[in-house]
């Protein structure tokens, strides 16, 4: 091994430990799951991020510009799912964020969610990475098991401190998305991210100040 690859290697050696190390997420809340925020402990209780100042105030979920470091609820989410619950942004730019079918871990390992993202001109559902290829209905059958794509709409911006409900549900390989009781978007995934490592729940934000209240968790 020349000197070169070895010193690669080795600033290497802390991640590869990680990775191959790192225990599943933990599970500490199961389903049917309700939450309303009213008890700062569950932050401490019933999820885990690896940053971001996350914490209850006055009820509510509070996440002040986390960066994507993702709040996880421990809990293992079946294919077939609902999600609700109710979100407000503080902040001009809107940039609602959720992910869903994660690791537990790591930002955009499963589906990302985005309303009102790229300073409130685009909303999407990201595959993988919310930088992905766009994708047309057209390609669908393209789509490959580590494809990293994003479908986007514009159906309507976020409005500074209006709450939004959101319903997420997927049956089978369809996750459809729901703001308010109407269809907002949705996704056919013929290859369905499911089961250990994609099989969580978690609130997020980038530099948007976002409030989330009232969530269950429903097989």
């Amino acid at each position: 091994m020349g000197l070169v690859a070895l010193a690669v290697l080795v600033v290497q050696l802390p991640l590869i430990h990680y990775a191959l190390l790192r225990p599943r997420a933990g599970i500490k809340a199961a389903l049917p799951y309700r939450d309303d925020f009213s008890e700062s402990s569950t932050v401490s209780r019933h999820y885990w991020s690896s940053g971001g100042d996350w914490r209850v105030v006055e009820g509510e979920l509070l996440s002040p510009g986390v960066r994507n470091n993702p709040l996880w609820l421990q809990a293992s989410l079946p294919q077939n799912v609902a999600v609700e619950f109710d979100v407000r942004s503080e902040s001009h730019e809107g940039d609602i964020k959720v992910e869903i079918f994660g690791d537990g871990y790591d930002h955009a390992s499963g589906y990302v969610l985005i309303h009102g993202g790229w300073s409130n001109t685009l909303s999407v559902i990201a595959r993988l990475d919310e930088h992905g290829t766009a994708l047309a209905r057209a390609e669908v059958g393209t789509l490959k098991k580590d494809s990293r794509i994003r479908v986007e709409a514009k159906p309507f911006p976020v409005e500074q401190g209006r709450r939004y409900h959101w319903r997420i549900e997927r049956r089978g390989g369809l996750l459809s998305w729901s703001i308010d009781g109407a269809p907002f978007m949705s996704f056919d995934d013929p290859f369905p991210l499911a089961g250990p490592g994609h099989d969580r729940l978690g609130f997020s934000s980038w530099e948007s100040q976002l409030y989330f209240d009232n969530l269950t968790v429903q097989p």
